[in-house]
């Protein structure tokens, strides 16, 4: 019975074998076969090109010399042709020269004849299983580049348009330290990955830590690695987010909380390119993007000596910020119909849009959550919801509360052929006069405006009459001129 029916695993994989000497050729078909193996023989190159062109596999094979082909030639073929195909190769005639050489034009491995049908077996499945783990890498990062690219970040305000110019200009070059600032929930992560995978390090790793989610004692051997024996637990050796991160970008969110004896350490590394591992002692160099984040003003960290100045500006060479929500309104419908779609294949849902009056509600809102507390009102709304439009029904109640509902409503009276600005102007600097008993200067505080301007105004809407103005050798007058802004609070 072979190991097929004893339940070993059916491998998907294909493997074509090259070999002009049929015994040779027959033994490992049936060996792979028995390993679960899908085999296919060519006693010449000539038939392996066709086999190439007509069926697809996963690793090649390949003796050195077929009675009409090199296998060199052949290598190179199939490298160009198919650069993601393993190539081992078997020859009789094998010395650690030609091996070399194979090695560089990109063939996996080197057998020689007479083959050990065991290590080539484990060598097999090795590379095998090395090409499906690069296979799920690259499909990851397809789909992370398709969840984090720039198409995922939208924004046409001014504001995030000059982002976006910025992180243009930045993620080609080899800018080392980029610091992202911004409230919390307005995508400083995804910015970070989106420098990363619209940079030159996008085929390497991205690493990111939460420096406020990890406790100050573990922080530092999340980061830096850790020697065996190091402390207590250390049993083994492990190495560090930097370490991990060679090749690509570290993205340290939250920095703001990270605490002062690893701030040292990490200006040390930014400043050499180079860190030890706790309880190390030899240096480590790599090549890492640093990019961190925070909600917090660090100026004033800096001031209370809770962040180091000189790693603010060493982390300060550019800098991204991003405005909250509220000051960038116009992107809300975008952002809405961008989490609608995400959520209608995330849940099955068929939601077409959202209404005009929930659309206002939203509008009118001020989102001290920025956009992940939209995100959380949207997913709402279509788990919720049972129509083909959000309705403001579907909305959280802390968004149609009486103030926002009251605001709708105005707007919604408002007569169709508009208003009279002029007549809306007199009617609040009559409202303010009113309300200041008359002081001008109040009043004009009270709106805003200097009390030249509202004078202006008081002449230009013939006002004159009812709010008369104190003479300027008036005593009332100069008190008037010295009094405080709290006096017009108490006139209120």
């Amino acid at each position: 019975m072979d190991s097929i029916e004893k339940g070993q695993k059916m491998h998907s994989e294909r493997i074509m074998i090259v070999d002009d000497e049929k015994s040779l050729r027959w033994s490992l078909t049936e060996r792979l076969k028995r390993e679960g193996y899908d085999v296919k023989g060519a006693e010449d190159g000539k038939s392996a090109m066709n086999l190439l062109k007509d069926e697809s596999f996963d690793l090649i094979m390949l003796d050195q010399c077929l009675p009409d082909m090199d296998g060199m030639d052949i290598l190179r073929h199939t490298k160009e042709e198919y650069p993601d195909l393993l190539v081992i190769i078997i020859t009789a005639y094998g010395s650690v020269d030609s091996a070399v050489d194979f090695m560089k034009v990109g063939a996996y491995d080197y057998f020689k004849k007479p083959v050990n049908f065991d290590k080539l077996v484990i060598t097999i499945n090795n590379a095998l299983e090395t090409t499906k783990l690069r296979r799920e890498i690259k499909e990851l990062k397809e789909k992370l580049q398709h969840e984090y690219g720039e198409t995922r970040m939208v924004g046409k305000s001014r504001c995030m348009q000059d982002v976006f110019d910025t992180v243009a200009k930045i993620a080609k070059t080899g800018a080392s330290t980029i610091l992202i600032t911004g409230e919390s929930g307005t995508g400083k992560s995804l910015l970070a990955r989106m420098i990363h995978e619209n940079s030159d390090r996008a085929s390497g790793p991205f690493m990111q830590i939460i420096c406020s989610s990890v406790p100050e004692t573990l922080l530092e051997s999340e980061l830096m690695g850790y020697e065996k024996g190091a402390f207590t637990d250390a049993k083994n050796s492990k190495k560090g987010l930097l370490e991990l991160a060679d090749g690509g970008t570290l993205f340290l969110d939250e920095v703001g909380d990270m605490p002062l004896t690893l701030q040292a350490k990490i200006l040390y590394f930014l400043e050499e390119r180079s860190f030890k591992r706790v309880g190390g002692l030899k240096d480590i160099n790599v090549d890492v993007r640093v990019i961190a984040a925070t909600n917090q003003e660090l100026k004033p960290a800096i001031q209370e000596k809770r962040f180091r100045e000189d790693l603010y500006y060493r982390l300060n060479i550019i800098n991204l910020n991003l405005a909250p929500l509220r000051e960038r309104k116009e992107e809300i419908p975008i952002l809405a119909d961008m989490l609608i779609e995400e959520f209608n294949k995330k849940f099955r849902k068929d939601v077409k849009s959202i209404s005009r009056s929930a659309l206002n509600v939203l509008m009118q809102y001020n989102w001290p959550g920025n956009i992940r507390e939209l995100r959380n009102c949207i997913e709402r709304a279509m788990l919720l919801g049972n129509k083909k439009e959000i309705v403001i029904e579907d909305l959280p109640l802390d968004l149609r509360d009486d103030k926002c509902l009251l605001r709708k409503q105005r707007m919604c009276a408002l007569p169709p052929e508009g208003i009279d600005f002029y007549a809306l102007e007199k009617d609040l600097v009559k409202q303010a006069l009113d309300l200041c008993s008359s002081n001008r200067t109040h009043a004009a505080r009270l709106l805003g405006m200097t009390r030249d301007q509202i004078c202006y105004r008081i002449e230009k809407y013939d006002l004159e009459d009812g709010y008369k103005e104190y003479a300027p050798g008036n005593k009332e007058y100069k008190k008037e001129l010295e009094e405080e802004p709290l006096a017009m609070a108490k006139t209120i």
